[in-house]
């Protein structure tokens, strides 16, 4: 079930192109279906290479019909343009579907297991489930991509080469939010950053320096028809994505400052100078709301020091990229995803994915990254179908046999 008209998610909703876009030299990368849909776009002709290193780019819109294909050839029954609004409780704690609205009016949904993939913990929260919340002012922002039309790529890759970039430059760069606390080994790297150029921009009066504040990041995919997509470029902070009043503003704010963002662009970026809107994001990107508690929650030094478990559901590089740390995985290491974390507290027969699963802040910077959530997505998703099938809860089910499953689908657990 799922609330807009397309799966997909964050790539197709947001426009964020790159599943996963730190596959620098040295990465031991996660395996399962998040490199399945990689694979299964590139099939469809929906991908091109990120311009700095391994990692692919994944055509958003293309990928509106890579997903369909994919829920279809699995068998699944869709239904598009759905929320849910309250659970159906069970006895013994446990979960036996939800409660949906939608134009066919108010619905309900039976199920044996329940897997929320709200990404901010709605279902689990209907359903009673403790989940911690960071304190307004120590949450990420939120980010409105848009894409651009009428680029010159050749002119623009030239300009780029000429003036290159690495991660060094976000912490010196003039926005705060781009400072980063590194180990060293990033700050080399070249990345796909834009900041100097709206602080240019405000100097010559094309935009405020108050808009220029707000105004930095990264391009991402160029196409030969002159597209530049995924700009992740216009930023705002202060607003809690889990009020709508807040997240109605943060989604209107953010839409108006992209015809200043690309006033600048337009201004002093060689290769933008004739380039016009070509569309918004379908939805605003969001980073940061409810955690569950769970049966396991991931912490700091997991995710920094290799943690391996004995209920691992996948692995994920040492890649943490939140609250101001940079951490690329260009040394190897990489750590275990345990069941745990996906397992709230208090109810049974509930699994949660995604970036609201367990663990803290530090840990959220790692797993709120969409090959982060394939990962616990998969895992959830073994773990429902072997408990239906042997005839378990989700709190007993033997882990052994979901890692034998997961295992058999390709996923890399060690």
């Amino acid at each position: 079930m799922e609330r807009f008209g397309c799966f997909g998610g964050v790539i197709t909703t947001v426009g964020m192109e790159t599943l996963g876009w730190y596959r620098y030299e040295g990465t031991v990368d996660t395996e399962g279906i998040g490199r399945e849909m990689e694979r299964a776009a590139e099939r469809m002709g929906g991908t091109t290479k990120w311009s700095y290193n391994d990692s692919d780019c994944l055509d958003a819109e293309k990928f509106k019909l890579v997903a369909d294909n994919l829920v279809m050839e699995a068998g699944v029954r869709p239904i598009l343009h759905c929320v849910a609004t309250e659970i159906l409780a069970g006895p013994d704690n446990t979960i036996q579907g939800i409660v949906t609205e939608s134009k066919s009016g108010r619905q309900a949904i039976l199920a044996h297991r329940v897997v929320d993939c709200t990404g901010d913990a709605d279902i689990a929260h209907l359903a009673g489930c403790p989940y911690t919340v960071l304190p307004m002012n120590d949450r990420m922002g939120c980010t409105q991509v848009f894409n651009a039309a009428g680029v010159d790529t050749k002119e623009f890759l030239d300009y780029t080469r000429e003036n290159p970039r690495t991660y060094d430059d976000w912490s010196n760069g003039s926005n705060d939010e781009w400072k980063q606390d590194t180990t060293g080994k990033e700050d080399g790297l070249n990345t796909p950053f834009l900041d100097t150029e709206f602080d240019k921009a405000a100097e010559l009066g094309i935009i405020s320096t108050d808009e220029a504040a707000n105004m930095s990041g990264s391009w991402s995919a160029l196409s030969e028809a002159g597209e530049a997509t995924n700009l992740n470029l216009v930023h705002v902070k202060g607003y809690d994505i889990l009020d709508v009043n807040d997240l109605t503003k943060a989604e209107m704010e953010s839409r108006q400052q992209i015809p200043q963002a690309l006033a600048a662009m337009t201004a002093v970026i060689p290769g933008f100078e004739k380039a016009k809107l070509r569309n918004i994001g379908m939805t605003i990107g969001t980073r940061d709301s409810r955690k569950i508690v769970g049966r396991f929650n991931l912490t700091e030094d997991d995710v920094r020091n290799q943690l391996r478990c004995a209920d691992g559901i996948g692995v994920f590089p040492e890649f943490i990229d939140g609250y101001n740390i940079l951490i690329l995985p260009t040394s190897g290491r990489y750590f275990q995803v345990p069941y745990g974390c996906i397992l709230p507290q208090n109810v049974d027969n509930l699994l949660v994915a995604g970036r609201c699963v367990a663990g803290d802040k530090y840990s959220h910077a790692a797993m709120r990254n969409m090959m982060a959530c394939t990962v616990t997505g998969q895992g959830a998703g073994v773990a429902a179908a072997v408990s239906v099938r042997e005839g378990t809860s989700t709190a007993n089910v033997d882990i052994t046999k979901v890692q034998e499953e997961l295992r058999k689908q390709g996923v890399k657990l060690d």
